[in-house]
């Protein structure tokens, strides 16, 4: 098994992330990542392991309230308290369509 990442898939990690990365950074990263990612791997090794026996805080049949239709908020007080907006409408940062590069 590998002891670290290479270059490309740290800065890989990096830009998804969107940090930039020193040269120390990276050749840290290179090795914590990939220490990391054995250690997620240990759980695929676990024998027995099966969906069913997860545990989780809910129950598959839990009863949800009803959906019921409630009072239509005005849109100059919604976008009161957003950093950024224009007329009616919450500027957000473009996420979808965007380069790998970018």
């Amino acid at each position: 098994m590998e002891e670290k990442l290479t270059r490309e898939e740290v800065l890989h990690v990096a830009n998804l992330a969107r940090i930039k990365l020193s040269e120390e950074e990276i050749e840290k990263y290179q090795v914590e990542l990939k220490k990391l990612l054995n250690d997620v791997e240990k759980i695929n090794e676990v024998e027995g392991y099966d969906d069913d026996i997860l545990i989780a805080c809910w129950d598959r049949n839990t009863e949800l309230r009803e959906d019921t239709e409630g009072e239509m908020l005005d849109p100059k007080q919604v976008v009161e308290n957003a950093p950024h907006h224009t007329g009616n409408y919450i500027e957000v940062p473009v996420v979808i369509g965007e380069s790998e590069g970018a």
